[in-house]
């Protein structure tokens, strides 16, 4: 069958509506008024509506939109809770210690956010410069011809379980551009699609990768304090296992709560999740929910490996900008500063390369070296691989490289392995028994992912595709006791039974678009696909 689509051409088409593609988006217009030049601008974003998909902790360090949007404050920005006491603490079982904190990894100056809502403020402002912006639109492939990108695919709506049309049915839209700005987060599947075509790691370290579990709670106004930011290292996590949790004072008796895994930990029986149920149930953080009422739940993973891991920046036709590149600063949990920064740095490239009618926006990677942004993660670049070692040796270094070193060591440490190598053989671990959830504090994932509002039709295809379906049983199960069972944090994979053999059972209704199986699958069997646009979770105030 010959599908016959809809073509729309715009000098740059951006991937993404979190605060990497819009302040692109919007530094591309402020450019272009400055030098009088007409630029038509194109933003797509997979969410019903821009901040659906957005996820993170969050607490933001204002220089990126400082110097994106000065007068961001006279015009209603989203961003008013500024920190009022941090501290970062080890956590035992039953205890916590106060940890010394670097005096410029300090979050006072900085501000507790909702993400969500400063991307939607954002999109305002991009759509008053005159950016398109097309919330429901997702970036299903990219269009390469003659090796140059020349924009993008965006999926068909309407297809039956099978992959047939359906009397609804839409064929994907041809979005052509002069330059495309991939700002798509973490593993982004177009990005990943790149990456490979172009060879852009090519020359870089392992990527490797953390994921973020978040709910938001409304607590006893007695125990609120609006602007405390509390980082924590040690519990639950085992001693070999990167990662650490969050509680932030957002305004509205609003708290934050939240514990990133790091992907490259070892035991097949580990859950990500259940590790967050253990984290809650701890004394110093039961005793702040307990009595309060949980409202949201959102899980994404974020990009860990800095400086070593960064792919090429720039390929004929296109950029990689935000976490579609991994500009986050591990160690100081920052990203969106740097985020906004990259979107910048990328615009001025790619304005340059279209007035110079240039495929490659070869200017980007000097200015990014030549940047803040550089600097900022060339001074923690040792610290996260340094935990590949365990948590001791990381925090040893960690004090090292701070105190003593002040950033400045002559080496660079290496990352190791891809995360999903990073898994043992169930023949080699210990299984993991953790607590029944109380329904208080701790929850099962069904009303977990209840609470992520998420939306799938049931009839579409499935997004979450495996290269060999039978390597699931054979492999996956029988050498590394399904682990995707546990790695997800939204019940997606099952191992049932049917007719007495084990089958794995794709639950991709419930999937909340977090990558974790696109990079934890031992075998690298699985592959996140775009669903039908609109699709999945619909975040309010992550």
């Amino acid at each position: 069958m010959t599908i016959q689509r809809d073509v729309m051409e715009y000098d740059v088409v951006i991937v993404g509506a979190g605060p990497a593609g819009l302040a692109a988006a919007i530094h591309l217009k402020q450019l272009a008024t400055l030098n009088a030049q007409e630029l038509s601008i194109c933003l797509l974003d997979k969410g019903s509506e821009v901040g659906s998909h957005i996820v993170s902790g969050c607490v933001m360090n204002p220089r990126g939109l400082d110097e994106l949007i000065p007068n961001w404050r006279e015009l209603g920005f989203p961003v008013t809770t500024e920190v009022k006491k941090d501290k970062i603490v080890y956590l035992t079982k039953s205890k916590q210690y106060k940890l010394p904190l670097p005096s410029d990894w300090s979050n006072y100056g900085n501000y507790i956010i909702s993400l969500s809502q400063l991307c939607r403020k954002l999109a305002e402002y991009a759509e008053s410069l005159g950016v398109e912006i097309y919330p429901g639109f997702a970036a299903k492939s990219a269009l390469i011809e003659d090796g140059i990108l020349k924009g993008i695919l965006t999926g068909d709506m309407g297809l039956e379980r099978d992959g047939t049309p359906s009397a609804n049915y839409q064929p994907g839209i041809e979005i052509r551009a002069k330059q495309t700005i991939l700002a798509e987060g973490c593993r982004g599947s177009v990005s990943k699609q790149l990456i490979e075509y172009f060879k852009l790691n090519a020359d870089s370290q392992a990527q490797t990768y953390g994921l973020g579990i978040k709910e938001i709670w409304r607590v006893d106004p007695k125990k609120h304090r609006l602007g405390n930011v509390t980082h924590t290292i040690g519990y639950p996590l085992d001693a070999q296992t990167y990662g650490g949790g969050f509680v932030y004072h957002l305004a509205g008796g609003l708290v934050s709560v939240g514990l990133v895994t790091a992907l490259d930990y070892q035991n097949p029986y580990l859950s990500p999740y259940e590790e967050f149920q253990r984290f809650k149930l701890h004394p110093n953080i039961k005793r702040l929910l307990k009595d309060g009422e949980r409202l949201e739940y959102g899980a994404r993973t974020v990009v860990e490996g800095g400086l070593q891991a960064l792919p090429k920046l720039c390929f004929p036709g296109g950029i990689l900008i935000g976490d579609s590149a991994g500009f986050i600063n591990v160690p100081k949990v920052k990203g969106v500063h740097n985020a906004i920064k990259s979107g910048m740095l990328g615009a001025s490239a790619i304005l340059s390369a279209i007035k110079q009618n240039q495929p490659v926006a070869t200017s980007y990677p000097e200015l990014f070296k030549n940047s803040w942004l550089y600097q900022d993660l060339h001074a923690v670049r040792n610290i996260r691989p340094a935990f590949q070692h365990g948590r001791l040796l990381g925090l040893i270094y960690t004090a090292l490289e701070k105190f003593i070193l002040c950033g400045k060591a002559p080496w660079t440490f290496k990352i190791q392995k891809a995360d999903h190598l990073r898994t043992q053989y169930k023949s080699k671990s210990e299984r993991i028994t953790y607590p029944a959830y109380d329904h208080k504090i701790s929850f099962d994932k069904a009303s977990s992912v209840h609470l992520a509002n998420v939306t799938h039709d049931d009839n579409q295809p499935i997004h979450l595709q495996l290269k060999d379906p039978s390597s699931a049983i054979k492999i996956n199960l029988v050498d590394f006791a399904a682990p995707e069972t546990r790695y997800c944090p939204a019940g997606v994979y099952e191992i049932v039974k049917k007719n007495g053999l084990a089958q794995l059972q794709i639950n991709a209704q419930n999937c909340v678009h977090c990558k974790a199986c696109d990079i934890k699958d031992p075998t690298q069997n699985i592959t996140w696909t775009v669903p039908e646009a609109g699709s999945g979770p619909q975040y309010s105030d992550m």
